[in-house]
């Protein structure tokens, strides 16, 4: 059996879905595990090969992308969603967002981003559209509690640290953040790791969440 990220792509456009298979066959380490032409059948894919990855459109017939996105995020944690869609209005992107998507792509987007992003799900990385990630940050920001007043103060972030903040905050990845400040990718992992144990936070997400909470950084 082949080995490698495991996907599965959910779109009920036959043109759409041979074009993103053709994308990722070619792509090494990458398993394309079969294709779904609605909601309902990404649930039975996903129920039967429990992928890694489901690239997931949202206007779909039976069960839409955000109903699917949100049962399978229920029902199959450890499968991440990536949301690939024509819509960028915000009712679709909070919705998405909401659902538990953890990327959220226009279908317009460079194949190296679509491949980008689906290598770093695994890897708890974020990938959103520019044109959207202001509003989808600012909706994980509304949805996620208030830390509490009373909370212990953080370790000190460096100054290093903080431009690495900075940038996961706009939903960059590491291989952006890396060409932007002039570093590894090895070393922006480690800059990472160590910014979550410092916010308490459970991933990049909740991380880019807390700094924006507490003023650590700012949306661009």
């Amino acid at each position: 059996m082949e080995t490698g990220i495991r996907v599965l792509i959910a779109d009920d456009q036959e043109i759409v879905r041979q074009g993103l298979s053709v994308i990722l066959k070619h792509e090494p380490g990458i398993v394309l595990l079969g294709a779904a032409a609605n909601g309902h059948e990404a649930l039975e894919l996903v129920a039967k090969f429990q992928p890694d990855v489901v690239l997931m459109d949202l206007k779909m017939p039976v069960l839409n992308g955000i109903q699917a996105t949100r049962a399978i995020t229920e029902k199959f944690p450890q499968t991440k969603v990536i949301v690939l869609t024509t819509f960028a209005t915000d009712e679709w992107v909070f919705d998405a967002v909401r659902a538990g998507a953890c990327g959220y792509l226009l279908k317009d987007s460079d194949s190296t981003d679509i491949v980008r992003a689906v290598r770093g799900a695994l890897a708890g990385e974020v990938r959103i559209d520019p044109s959207v990630a202001g509003r989808v940050l600012a909706e994980f920001n509304r949805l996620t509690p208030a830390p509490p007043a009373n909370l212990p103060a953080l370790e000190a972030l460096t100054e290093r640290e903080a431009a690495v903040l900075q940038e996961l905050a706009n939903g960059k990845s590491n291989k952006e953040i890396a060409d932007k400040l002039c570093l590894s990718e090895g070393t922006v992992k480690n800059y990472v790791s160590a910014i979550l144990g410092k916010l308490q936070a459970n991933d990049r997400t909740h991380a880019a969440v807390l700094a924006l909470k507490r003023g650590l950084a700012k949306l661009e």
